[in-house]
Parts: structure tokens; sequence; C-alpha cells
């Protein structure tokens, strides 16, 4: 297993992709580095990353914001004592109102521990990750990226991401997870970080588009 990025094996990533793909250089030319985009370890980010599925940041944030409030803490004990119908009056859905449950039951039955998946390598974190119900590869793989630092993970199934694909390879329409699978492997062993430069340009062209309005 790789270790996690740090700062210097950030800028050292960020700068051999930026050498070896001039696409992804004129990225880093243009608008700097990207943000780590650092997320804790933990239950709290696990729940961001389901209430994030399907919605935007935004509404993700906010419904966080209520279930914090609600239960005091989101923490499995809290949720767990909170309820689904509580959970449902912050305004998660029913479905992801059972999948935080679902999570929190893991974690307090100890059939999930983030302490040791912490210091387990990729796979075994998805093993350990997918089982719970809610929690799929794009879940597993941000989690990965952000939360655990990972260097060599690639969210295939990230809409920004296939966008920001699509504009630097100047394809007609998104690609597919396969055909992102095959864009991602030049860029081994730093994928995340790639994946951070593409999200860096979506984000900024499209600031630039509604500055354009």
């Amino acid at each position: 297993m790789r270790r996690a990025l740090t700062n210097a094996s950030y800028a050292e990533a960020v700068a051999e992709l930026s050498a070896r793909d001039p696409a992804l250089g004129e990225i880093v030319a243009a608008w700097g580095a990207p943000p780590r985009w650092k997320r804790p370890q933990g239950f709290a980010t696990l729940v961001l990353l389901i209430l994030e599925q399907q919605v935007s940041l935004a509404s993700a944030q906010a419904t966080f914001a209520r279930l914090e409030d609600r239960a005091g803490a989101v923490e499995p004990d809290a949720v767990l004592a909170l309820g689904e119908a509580g959970s449902r009056e912050a305004g998660l859905s029913r479905q992801k109102a059972r999948y935080v449950r679902g999570l929190a039951e893991a974690v307090a039955g100890g059939t999930l521990d983030f302490r040791k998946i912490g210091r387990a390598d990729d796979e075994a974190v998805r093993a350990a990750l997918i089982p719970i119900k809610g929690i799929g590869d794009w879940t597993v793989d941000i989690y990965l990226l952000t939360a655990l630092q990972r260097p060599d993970v690639w969210p295939a199934r990230d809409l920004a991401l296939q966008e920001a694909a699509r504009a630097l390879k100047g394809l007609d329409a998104r690609p597919d997870e396969a055909a992102m699978l095959d864009i991602g492997e030049a860029w081994r062993p730093w994928r995340s970080v790639a994946a951070r430069i593409l999200w860096h340009r979506y984000l900024n062209t499209r600031r630039r588009r509604g500055a354009g309005n």
C-alpha cells in the first residue's frame, strides 16, 4: 500500500503529472495546484457522502447540518437514538435514513472499525465498506481519496470527473465508467491527484461560465 498523500508527495505528484501530461500541466498553469480536499476519517464523513449521493453538495451539507442539530452530533449512538423518524424530520429521505442507520449499526455493533480500515489497503477498505447498504463504489472511492488520502484512486463513476475528462479529451459525450478507467490508466500511480486536477478544471471553468452570464 502506498502511503497517504502528504504535502510533499502531493506537490511531487502534481509536478510529475504536469510534466508527463501537457493537458494536465495547462490546468495547473492556469489555476494553480488543486486543493487536496481533505475530509476527516470516520462515521460523519461517510454519512455526509451518503447524503451527497445524487444531490448537490450544498443540499447535502444543509441536510447534514439539520441532522447534526437534531441528533446533537453525527455519531453512531446519537443517530441510533434519534431513530429513523428523527432522521426523516431532519430532511433525510426514507432510503437515506435507513442507509445512515445501517451504517450506525455497523459501527456500534463492531462490524466496522474506522481505525482498522484506516490502516488497511485500498481493496480491504472497499471490502469492509461495500457490504453496508447504501455504500457503493463511488462512496468508497471518495472516502479513500479524501478521508484516507490514498494516492491512486480513480472515481470513474463521478459525473463531474467524467465531464472534466470529456472536456479535456475533446469528446462528444461524457465517457462511461469503462472509458474512464481506460483514461485513468495513463495517470497511475497518482490517479487521485489527476482526479483533483480535473475537478479543479471543472470547478474553475464552471465558475468562469457563471461569471460570464
